[in-house]
């Protein structure tokens, strides 16, 4: 499940909301190259918050399973490498914090389209322990009947 960035005042990030715009209205293969074009400027030494936000998405226009799982896992990086980059910025880093349920969501949903049920687990239990950074909303609510639904389909119910 994934959540529309925050503005943050750049070209980058109107970019990349007009693509996941593209994205949400069914246009996956505009909203690829999109995603593709941006990709290519900013590259992995880019702002990590723009690929966190990027791939995230990025991963949402794959057709093969391995390549949407290539993605997650570089938004996933970006993530981690949030607080390092911008400790100062404590609502980028709170942006980060509550993407990380929906990161290892897509993560152990990823590995069960791969057939690696152990590995989904892991993201499973990771996106479950992070769902404190979620709200009492549509989003966080979403998120976590998300999560219980992977949990039943993992357990075979």
């Amino acid at each position: 499940m994934r959540e529309q960035p925050e503005a943050l005042g750049d070209a980058v990030t109107t970019r990349i909301g007009q693509a996941i715009m593209l994205l949400h209205g069914g246009d996956r293969e505009e909203a690829r190259n999109r995603f593709g074009a941006i990709w290519s400027e900013i590259g992995e030494a880019g702002d990590a918050l723009h690929r966190c936000t990027l791939a995230h998405y990025m991963a949402d226009t794959q057709d093969d399973p391995g390549d949407e799982l290539a993605w997650d896992l570089r938004a996933l990086a970006a993530a981690d490498g949030l607080s390092e980059e911008r400790p100062a910025r404590r609502e980028a880093a709170h942006e980060v914090r509550a993407f990380y349920p929906s990161l290892h969501l897509n993560l152990a949903a990823d590995y069960v389209k791969l057939q690696h049920p152990e590995a989904a687990r892991v993201h499973l239990d990771r996106a479950r322990a992070a769902t404190d950074a979620l709200g009492d909303d549509g989003y966080g609510n979403g998120v976590r009947a998300a999560i219980e639904r992977l949990e039943v389909r993992l357990r075979g119910d």
